[in-house]
């Protein structure tokens, strides 16, 4: 009997070899791309040529179920009665003190649990059950025990430099259906450097920028003091506060160091940036329209474009930057940026802010929803700051619900339209007979980044 090579899926590192029935081979260390029909003839060649060890298996079965492998996640068709909906998301701890070899903003982008019970108060507005999951190490089996129809998921992760990629990871690899962006898109998001060299390969501005790992790298002659400096992988402003902005080489030493050696991670100094600062959330996909209670709220092209929201930091405890302490102070509260929303700004540059918004949600592949930080360079050009596919969702104070609140979407439309969103991408909801004039963009199929002409 012929052996024939089978990849479960082209990324994954094995080859599955048949012989005769009971007999199985797993090639190991194999290069990652398809193999053809009539590789078998030249297999040994092939062996050789990529050095790769055969050894016999005799439980193979059990560890590669190459059906389960190719199967794409599950789609889940609407049931007539309501969704379980599991609420995943990381606790912040109040009174908790933090061990001393940690930052002292760990923790700082995780979620009171006030927000979880808003969410879920959202969900069951509309008939639907919910129940919260802690995104911990025991998520796997809770999960298994719960059985949820899908996930609204605002989980943080716990640890590594791609924490926000590990739930939607798992909920991939459990197919389970999950709100928001996938896997890929989550990891590089959180590295800021990466999303930086991506949007500028897109041609899209941000300030120059330089990525230091020990700490005595040569500074690149394009960077210029004032310089800016925060950890290469954090959220919510972790690692900015006033000594973030750096003035001599001195300065920039002693910051680079601290960063390194408190977060563990690598610093990333960009030229400093002394305009305006915005945020500007997109909603949305090419065939949003269709499946949303709300298409008027879409744009041709499938996208909602939320209002700007100003960050004034000018009074705030750290004046001129938005710093992670001014972020937690409460609204309207002594030492508090301003939130000004929609921002007093010129029809121009609204659509400017807006459009660069759009394009780097698009650029990084994110889904159902986005908010992107921007601001002005000493001309006044706008530059991306960074983009975070896990926004805020605390009511009344988060950015995006600021942005929602200030075109009178309230806030159970928002966290629903973020749940129908996601869930019409696993097969869930039928789409909708809708009008819709003049498409710019090309449909593309669910859960896929939109080809843009």
């Amino acid at each position: 009997m012929p052996w024939r090579a089978v990849f479960g899926r082209s990324n994954l590192p094995f080859i599955r070899l048949h012989g005769p029935p009971g007999d199985c081979f797993v090639a190991k260390n194999a290069p990652r791309h398809d193999i053809h029909n009539g590789f078998e003839t030249g297999l040994n060649s092939y062996l050789r040529l990529y050095q790769i060890s055969v050894w016999r298996c005799t439980m193979v079965e059990t560890m590669f179920q190459e059906q389960e492998a190719d199967k794409p996640p599950d789609p889940r068709p609407r049931s007539a009665g309501p969704w379980r909906v599991a609420v995943l998301a990381n606790i912040k701890e109040r009174g908790k003190p933090l061990p001393p070899d940690v930052p002292p903003d760990a923790g700082a982008d995780f979620d009171y649990i006030e927000t979880v019970n808003s969410i879920r108060a959202a969900i069951e507005s509309d008939g639907h059950q919910t129940v919260f999951i802690p995104a911990d190490r025991d998520l796997p089996y809770a999960l298994k025990e719960v059985r949820p129809d899908i996930c609204f998921n605002i989980a943080e992760g716990l640890g590594g430099d791609a924490r926000e990629a590990q739930t939607p990871a798992l909920l991939e690899m459990l197919r389970i259906p999950y709100t928001g962006s996938r896997v890929l898109t989550n990891a590089i998001a959180l590295d800021k450097t990466l999303t930086k060299r991506i949007w500028r390969d897109r041609r899209l501005p941000v300030a120059p920028f330089q990525e230091f790992t020990f700490g005595d790298e040569p500074l690149r002659p394009e960077l210029h003091f004032p310089l800016f400096v925060k950890p290469a992988r954090e959220g919510t402003g972790m690692g900015v506060d006033a000594n973030a902005v750096v003035h001599n080489e001195a300065e920039l030493r002693e910051r680079v160091a601290y960063i390194i050696r408190l977060y563990r991670q690598p610093a990333l100094v960009e030229t400093f940036l002394p305009g305006r600062e915005f945020t500007v959330g997109v909603l949305g996909r090419p065939d949003a329209p269709f499946y949303s209670r709300h298409p008027e709220w879409y744009e041709a092209d499938g996208f909602h474009r939320f209002p700007v929201l100003e960050l004034d930091s000018t009074v705030s405890i750290t004046p001129g930057i938005y710093s992670q302490i001014a972020k937690s102070q409460a609204i309207g509260a002594e030492g508090a940026p301003r939130y000004l929303c929609p921002a007093p700004i010129d029809p121009e540059l609204k659509r400017k802010l807006q459009h660069l918004a759009y394009r780097a949600h698009v650029v990084l592949g994110a889904l159902d929803i986005s908010r992107t930080d921007i601001r002005l360079d000493a001309e006044g050009q706008p530059r991306l700051l960074e983009i975070n596919p896990l926004p805020g969702l605390t009511p009344d104070y988060s950015d995006l619900c600021l942005m929602a609140k200030a075109e009178g979407i309230s806030y159970e439309d928002l966290i629903l339209e973020i749940l129908y969103l996601g869930a019409s991408r696993w097969g869930m909801m039928p789409p909708r007979e809708v009008f819709l004039p003049r498409r710019r963009r090309v449909t593309a199929p669910l859960g896929l980044v939109p080809a843009i002409r």
